[in-house]
């Protein structure tokens, strides 16, 4: 597996893990615990957004690069 497989393997474990924590989170909050349930999940939603933006770019800057 080489490095690129390996990048992209652990950005796309970080958006899934960061998926489950905001959605845990959220859930959390409205269950009615502390507004910082609520700010976790406001930053897992950013984590996600920025993850997404970068696998974009990593995908982009090495195009020319195999998976092998």
């Amino acid at each position: 597996m080489s490095l690129k497989a390996f990048h992209l393997v652990f950005i796309i474990a970080s958006i899934a893990l960061a998926i489950a924590f905001g959605v845990w989170s959220g859930m959390t909050y409205h269950d009615g615990a502390s507004v910082w349930y609520l700010v976790a999940a406001i930053g897992s939603g950013a984590a996600v957004i920025a993850l997404v933006f970068y696998e974009r770019y990593f995908l982009k800057k090495l195009k020319n690069v195999s998976y092998l």
